[in-house]
């Protein structure tokens, strides 16, 4: 590690603000065909689980339906310092691991299935129109919590990604690639943060 890593290292143990408790990266299936992908995204959790995140939700959007299994399978094998837990579209069950990993499963998507959910158990009779709230939505999600921090890398745009959870989320966009992306860029973002005043849409 640098000098200049070393430094950021600091400012963010030593900061007066918590870093972030959940953090979510958005990443697309090219990402992942660049050399060393996987050894980035390992050490990105590292990063993460370093500086004191509890929960990491990884996101890959993805243009081509079909590369949905190889990615799966891919990620399935990655070496992660915590458990993985991998969903994809046809997700009938929470992610609940301190590793989430998202391929393909647009947040449109998973919102409209709660919806669908709720809908269905209403027309049954098991839920009065009274007890919907957003506890109730959220409890039917693939991925429940809200990410304190959400990194982009390569865009200013996040496309399609946990509509309903990263509402009141810091949003931090680079310019840099996945393929150049190192721990410095991910110290640059964690400090962001806690320089922010987060204000829940208030």
């Amino acid at each position: 590690m640098g000098l200049y890593d070393r430094y950021l290292a600091a400012r963010v143990r030593l900061s007066n603000e918590d870093a972030p408790n959940h953090i979510a990266l958005v990443i697309t299936e090219r990402d992942l065909l660049e050399p060393n992908a996987y050894g980035t995204l390992t050490s990105f959790l590292r990063w993460a689980f370093d500086t004191g995140t509890e929960t990491v939700t990884i996101y890959v959007s993805v243009l081509d339906a079909e590369a949905i299994p190889t990615l799966r399978q891919t990620l399935s094998e990655l070496e992660s310092p915590r458990e993985v837990a991998i969903r994809g579209p046809e997700a009938d069950a929470p992610a609940d691991a301190p590793v989430q990993v998202s391929i393909g499963l647009g947040g449109r998507e998973e919102f409209a299935a709660a919806v669908r959910q709720i809908a269905e158990d209403a027309a049954a009779g098991a839920l009065a129109p009274d007890d919907i709230d957003e506890s109730e939505i959220e409890r039917r999600l693939v991925f429940r919590n809200q990410p304190d921090l959400v990194i982009k890398t390569g865009a200013e745009r996040l496309s399609d990604f946990l509509i309903w959870q990263s509402v009141y989320s810091e949003l931090y966009f680079t310019d840099v690639n996945w393929r150049a992306f190192r721990r410095r860029d991910f110290l640059r973002a964690v400090r962001e943060f806690q320089e922010r005043q987060r204000r829940f849409g208030r």
